[in-house]
């Protein structure tokens, strides 16, 4: 057998560029640093063991999410409630990985990975990159922008409740974060239905709710992105069969 015809045998292997990836990482580090820190300071005032605020970020790894789950876990609140509210929280992230797919890695294992360290930062890296180079660099970029979350929390742990007396109201770090974000994606691609999608939504919750805002937002926001689809689609198909007549006649 020829080496060639060895080549074509041997199972496909993806290439990662790990330096790459590394770099591509600083941005999101810029922000998961203040707001990784944040986290951990104010995870020790609320009196959360150490281990637990670790898995947090390593096992939730969710910045709003595990925000959130402070006063829950404070309050000593059932872990089905804690749950609904987390899922509630990180629905939106079941969009997330459809424009993705096609860039996951082949092994199970890894695909799994990418999928579960999907966050807003992650997504707002990846889609701002050329087509070309998301397959080689999803994986690099979902690791070490959780590597930089889990070092920023566990530095936060080390500082304790010192530096929440000093800087009050931390956690609108996560805030700043998710706005400098949305900007760098908004110059790259230049797209405004998101935007409009995201006013719309919001400003319809807040004629309904003021206790499940968040939740009524995204629930409008999921409709409308349906509808958006719908309705792109079928403008393609009447196209296409427009097309088709055109060329019978």
């Amino acid at each position: 057998m020829t080496t060639r015809s060895k080549e074509l045998h041997q199972p496909y292997k993806m290439r990662y560029d790990w330096a790459e990836g590394f770099k591509k990482s600083l941005p999101v580090a810029m922000g998961y640093l203040p707001a990784g820190i944040a986290f951990g300071v104010l995870a020790q005032v609320a009196g959360i063991p150490v281990w637990a605020i670790i898995m947090l970020s390593i096992v939730l790894y969710a910045g709003a999410a595990q925000y959130a789950c402070l006063p829950m876990l404070s309050a000593g609140l059932p872990i089905g409630n804690i749950a609904t509210n987390i899922a509630a929280i990180n629905l939106r992230h079941v969009f997330y990985g459809m424009p993705l797919l096609q860039y996951l890695p082949k092994n199970k294992l890894a695909k799994t990975y990418c999928l579960f360290a999907l966050t807003d930062e992650t997504f707002s890296v990846m889609t701002s990159l050329p087509n070309e180079s998301r397959q080689s660099l999803i994986l690099p970029i979902s690791l070490f922008n959780q590597s930089w979350w889990v070092l920023a929390s566990t530095i936060g742990i080390m500082i304790g409740s010192t530096l929440s007396d000093l800087v009050p109201h931390l956690d609108f770090a996560l805030v700043c974060l998710f706005a400098i974000l949305a900007y760098e994606q908004f110059q790259s691609i230049k797209r405004y239905f998101p935007i409009g999608i995201a006013v719309v939504s919001l400003a319809a919750a807040s004629l309904f709710t003021s206790n499940w805002l968040l939740l009524v937002a995204i629930t409008i926001c999921m409709l409308l992105i349906l509808a958006r689809g719908f309705w792109v689609q079928r403008g393609m198909e009447e196209k296409s069969n427009m097309a088709g007549e055109t060329d019978d006649q």
